[in-house]
């Protein structure tokens, strides 16, 4: 299990429970992907009735705007700001 300063895990209390999550860039993109399967299964299935054929495109186009937001999650997930106090700023 990899808890290094990039990746500290998430605690969110549930009232009587914890609810904890590692790796959150990997499960923002197992979400994202996730979303991107309803939308276009969504999307098929209003394309078998002809009068839902405007809705079926807009999933369609909903899901392929996520496809842009995968990329973008895994580039963030390399990137990390770490504060430096000012003591060690070079003048």
């Amino acid at each position: 299990m990899d808890d290094t300063p990039t990746d500290n895990p998430l605690t969110l209390k549930l009232g009587g429970e914890e609810l904890i999550i590692r790796r959150r860039y990997e499960m923002l993109s197992i979400i994202n992907d996730f979303f991107i399967a309803l939308w276009f299964l969504g999307g098929s299935i209003l394309f078998l009735f002809p009068g839902l054929e405007k809705a079926a495109i807009w999933l369609f186009i909903i899901g392929s705007f996520q496809f842009l937001i995968r990329p973008t999650i895994r580039l963030i997930s390399h990137m990390h700001v770490k504060r430096i106090p000012a003591s060690n700023w070079e003048h």
